[in-house]
């Protein structure tokens, strides 16, 4: 998400880490369909490759536990300098050219490790709520240890770990009712905010030191006893606060260093760091978002991001879509999709102009606490809206062959009187299609599709040059099926007959 857009150096994605779970069950799946058993790749990269491995390799046996700090900072080490002497290789000299062969097995094998260590990663970010965490803080401590601290729940991690394909049924459902709970819920509008709201300190709250923080450090002390106000200062109300010149740590760096060669040097030298930390602890400046922490428009506080709405619409329909494939029971699945259907409701197509706060089929980005839907634009919220809708109507494609499977589909979406639809072909020419009561159309490809409710599945098939084709499956042959991708006009229209027992 944009709005955080301030991490750097110190963010730790567990949103990265979800999609990329993703990525390798998919990569996973390519390997698997290939006939070769190995690959040329450059020896640079063989290299890179091996040094993962091992690094990978030696630290497996600490996942059958909770990782400690010291054994965090010794994996990053050990990637870091399989990545570091990579790029140092290549910044030397560009690629030589030499190919070496690598078996997809090892690949494979690279995958399935690397599987397992993003895996306990994710049930290690599994919040008490049964949220997970999104965003992740990490400091190093002493040199030799690396320490995680969480920002607050956010919505994109929850998409992200719905996303992921790893939570089974159940699981999924704990993390939307945990968020129809949770501060990420918003009810105004039945929709999901990206972060929980919260109340920022006003101007004269801000860089206030904590009372006991001048006592704790003896250099701050000192400085104050002394009337010295280059680091710190008291108002009238005896608040002490840093130096209003200071824009970050980096300036208070600066005016420490300009202590150096005074009497101070001594107490410098036993409390810098202790003052640099009274200074992150003021300002907290390593959780420091960008605007989704301090705007209250802009996809800020309050607001909800449509976007991120229809990406959790999105994930939630794959997670039906699954559980639906895996056989799990039908209160399972009805609760899934009882959470489906009331995030589509909450999005703004569903909503009267008065509630959504503009003219509800047009895209807009966010909508802040207090006011109506802002920004107008052709956001990318509207892919993932059609992709839920062809998922809801249950049109897939697996090997090349169209298939319709609507079992997330709606009795309720069959027409209740006969109407004319409205299409334009591949020809680009307009048609009108009579439908009768208790069917629903749409177009795929620029071809009319008619579902009807029958005692058994079949499908007929309309051709431009030969008689109809009839079938008691849901599946297109791979050749039509073409026909219909390259929008040749051949096939003029499919009419699916779905068992009413499919349909909810």
């Amino acid at each position: 998400n944009d709005a955080n857009n301030a991490l750097v150096g110190n963010g730790v994605s567990m949103v990265t880490l979800c999609y990329l779970r993703r990525f390798l069950l998919f990569f996973k799946k390519v390997l698997a369909d290939s006939e070769a058993k190995s690959t040329p790749i450059s020896s640079e990269l063989h290299v890179f490759l091996n040094d993962v491995s091992q690094a990978l390799n030696r630290y497996q046996h600490l996942l059958s536990g909770k990782i400690n700090d010291r054994e965090r900072k010794q994996i990053l080490d050990a990637l870091g300098e399989a990545g570091s002497a990579y790029r140092t290789q290549l910044y030397e000299q560009p690629f030589s050219g030499n190919k070496q062969p690598v078996a997809l097995k090892a690949i494979e094998q690279l995958f399935d490790l690397s599987l397992r260590y993003l895996e306990h990663t994710i049930d290690a970010n599994k919040r008490p709520d049964d949220l997970y965490h999104a965003y992740n803080l990490m400091t190093l401590e002493g040199g030799d240890e690396v320490t995680i601290s969480y920002l607050s729940e956010m919505l994109e991690g929850q998409v992200a770990i719905l996303s992921s394909k790893y939570l089974a049924a159940q699981e999924v459902s704990k993390v939307l009712d945990s968020m129809k709970h949770s501060k990420l819920f918003r009810p105004d509008q039945y929709s999901y905010l990206l972060y929980p709201n919260k109340d920022l300190p006003g101007f004269l709250e801000r860089n206030s030191l904590p009372k006991d923080a001048v006592g704790s450090s003896a250099l701050l002390t000192q400085l104050v006893s002394d009337g010295n106000v280059d680091i710190i200062e008291k108002d009238i109300n005896g608040v002490f606060h840093f130096n209003s010149n200071f824009k970050n740590a980096n300036d208070l760096s600066a005016a420490l260093d300009g202590l150096a060669k005074t009497n101070y040097a001594s107490l410098l030298d036993q409390d810098r760091k202790r003052v640099l930390q009274i200074f992150e602890d003021v300002f907290n400046h390593k959780a420091f978002t960008g605007r989704s922490g301090t705007f209250y428009g802009y996809e800020g506080l309050g607001s909800i991001y449509w976007h991120m709405v229809s990406k959790l619409q999105l994930a939630v329909m794959e997670c039906c879509q699954k559980a639906v494939e895996d056989g799990e029971n039908a209160s399972v699945v009805n609760h899934l999709l009882n959470h489906y259907y009331e995030i589509s409701e909450g999005i703004g197509v569903h909503k009267s102009p008065a509630l959504y706060g503009a003219f509800p089929t047009d895209p807009y980005s966010h909508t802040p606490a207090g006011k109506g839907a802002q920004q107008p634009g052709m956001t990318g919220q509207v892919k993932e809206d059609i992709l839920s809708r062809f998922g809801e109507l249950g049109v897939l494609v697996k090997g090349g062959q169209l298939c319709f499977d609507p079992s997330l589909l709606r009795m309720s979406e069959f027409l209740e009187e006969a109407t004319t639809f409205e299409y334009v072909d591949v020809n680009q020419e307009s048609r009108q299609l009579p439908l009768e009561k208790g069917s629903l159309c749409f177009t795929y490809c620029q071809v009319p599709i008619v579902y009807t409710v029958a005692e058994e599945n079949g499908l007929t098939i309309t051709h431009k040059d030969q008689a109809p084709t009839l079938l008691n499956e849901l599946v297109v042959d791979k050749n039509t099926s073409l026909k219909i991708f390259e929008r040749t006009g051949d096939i003029l229209q499919i009419n699916v007959q779905i068992k009413a027992s499919t349909l909810k």
